[in-house]
């Protein structure tokens, strides 16, 4: 992982370094600009997953029918759901691969930011450095109130009541950690739940043309 947060870390130095020779240096800025060329780069891959995250979710009461009818006969159980999965199209794997390829990314990118050694200011709009906790306490809201809007997208009509606990516990959670974390690494999660929206709003609109 220390090879991947070096890329990162690499990645924000060339692009502050741009910022800096045009007379705009600004940590924050930076931060920002790598976070939107990432999600560009990985759109392809989240497509994908909340593509099929998405189509399981909205096959979850159908499943939990069958399971419930087929609970004391495994074999037929199985047979049931595979051909539910066959019927609607869906492949219960399809949103296992994007997500592998995501999660060590998002790992190094996380480590990167955390640990980044900034060189001269790092101040960013209210902030006087962005390698200390938002002392404002904006960028936690931000970050729990994106999140959140970020999970509701994807959240289908009648969802059942674990998702929908979920969709409030992980925005909170969110929230509650990011007062001690960097500001420069929140500020990353919040553009990243931002690009997140919408991605997510351009796909929904393409899919009731």
């Amino acid at each position: 992982m220390d090879f991947l947060s070096n890329i990162v870390q690499q990645v924000i130095t060339v692009i502050y370094s741009f910022l800096q020779g045009i007379g705009f240096a600004n940590y924050g800025v930076a931060i920002i600009i790598m976070t939107v060329l990432v999600k560009l780069i990985l759109y392809p891959l989240t497509k994908k997953q909340i593509e099929s995250t998405k189509a399981m979710m909205e096959l979850q009461p159908k499943m939990k029918a069958i399971q419930e009818k087929y609970k004391d006969d495994k074999q037929r159980l199985n047979m049931e759901l595979a051909n539910l999965y066959k019927s609607e199209g869906v492949n219960p794997l399809a949103g296992c691969l994007p997500l592998l390829v995501q999660m060590p990314i998002m790992i190094g990118i996380f480590y990167g930011i955390r640990d980044f050694q900034y060189e001269g200011s790092a101040s960013f709009l209210w902030m006087q450095s962005i390698s200390n906790p938002d002392p404002t306490y904006i960028l936690p809201v931000l970050s729990a109130l994106t999140t959140f809007i970020a999970s509701k997208q994807t959240m289908p009509a009648g969802g059942g009541a674990q998702n929908k606990m979920m969709m409030y516990f992980m925005p909170l959670f969110i929230g509650y950690i990011s007062l001690t974390f960097p500001a420069g690494l929140v500020l990353y999660w919040v553009v990243m739940n931002i690009m997140q929206i919408g991605q997510q709003y351009l796909m929904d609109k393409a899919a009731d043309k």
